[in-house]
């Protein structure tokens, strides 16, 4: 088992399968030209499950596949059917473009629940996000999904003077559609150009929904990062993930694996592990785990300040989120 300083448990990993994505959200993937990592410097498939198999044997039981969009990886089958043999919940995170090709193979490795990410339901404001003109592709897909059975979660990053105006349509989506819509407040990353004022936060997206709806609030499980609502009669759900105003660090179980095989123990942790390179080179992998976890801050990385509205992002040590994985 892997537990930290604080007596926070570690069963969770996140595997991003690359940085490369068909899409170039402002938020995640800010300038045009990004150089892709090389592919000598990206974890092979072997490797994924190699270090795969070492987190499971430490307790991991849970695996979410994230990229960049990991369906555009050209080995992704085989790496979704190499891990569905391994004892744990295998789930997944991408953008809904090519999701169509891959959802039989999905429901064959045993995969469940997907989230998928849509900040907007306006296709030009999609156009807008995302610089690509693919709406009508995610929408089809997520339906699609849906259709197959899937658990599925939307994910919305909620932006000011981009989205804000459509919390309450999102919300009106659930009504017939057995839909999970999960709020994001706008989180600060290396070349984002973060700021506090761009952020819609938990109270004001929970505010605007009530003025139109009653809502009630859904038991949240030990380790979620989710608040969880539903209105009356609705099929679906929504919740929020206030990362910035209401921070759910107590009770964090997860950790990540970027795409170039480095460890962090914290979506905003400047310090990382290099694994990939200690598992080329022969090294104990597994004492570097343990010894990572317990290197865990208490929150934010140990990076923010006690308000939001004192964080400065270019002082912030950490990578792109693309670089990270969703």
């Amino acid at each position: 088992m892997l537990f930290d300083t604080f007596n926070r448990q570690h069963n969770y990993l996140r595997i991003s399968l690359t940085d490369k994505c068909n899409l170039r959200c402002f938020y995640c993937m800010p300038e045009e030209d990004y150089a892709f990592m090389p592919s000598s410097q990206v974890m092979q498939a072997e490797e994924i499950e190699t270090l795969a198999k070492l987190f499971v044997g430490l307790g991991v039981d849970k695996i979410r596949l994230t990229g960049g969009e990991p369906l555009v990886r050209k080995d992704v089958a085989r790496i979704i059917q190499a891990l569905s043999q391994l004892p744990v919940t295998l789930t997944l995170t991408t953008n809904g473009i090519r999701l169509d090709q891959f959802l039989p193979l999905l429901k064959e490795a045993g995969v469940r629940s997907l989230n998928i990410s849509l900040d907007t339901l306006q296709p030009e404001k999609f156009s807008l996000i995302t610089r690509r003109n693919e709406f009508e592709t995610v929408w089809k897909n997520i339906h699609a999904a849906l259709a197959a059975g899937m658990h599925v979660k939307v994910n919305v990053v909620a932006m000011k003077n981009i989205n804000e105006d459509e919390i309450t349509a999102f919300v009106r989506w659930t009504k017939d559609t057995p839909v999970h819509v999960r709020f994001i407040e706008l989180m600060p990353f290396d070349g984002n150009h973060w700021d506090s004022k761009n952020v819609v936060t938990y109270k004001q997206i929970l505010q605007t929904i009530e003025q139109q709806y009653d809502v009630v609030k859904l038991k949240d499980e030990l380790h979620d990062t989710t608040k969880k609502y539903i209105v009356p009669g609705h099929q679906g759900t929504f919740a929020v993930i206030s990362t910035m105003t209401d921070a759910f660090c107590s009770t964090c179980n997860r950790m990540r694996l970027t795409a170039d095989g480095k460890m962090k123990n914290c979506l905003f942790s400047k310090e990382e592990t290099d694994l990939l390179s200690a598992l080329r080179n022969g090294e104990d992998v597994a004492e570097l785990i343990r010894q990572t976890i317990l290197r865990k801050h208490a929150s934010h990385g140990g990076q923010f300040a006690a308000t939001m509205e004192a964080i400065h992002s270019e002082t912030l040590q950490n990578r792109s989120m693309i670089t990270i994985g969703g």
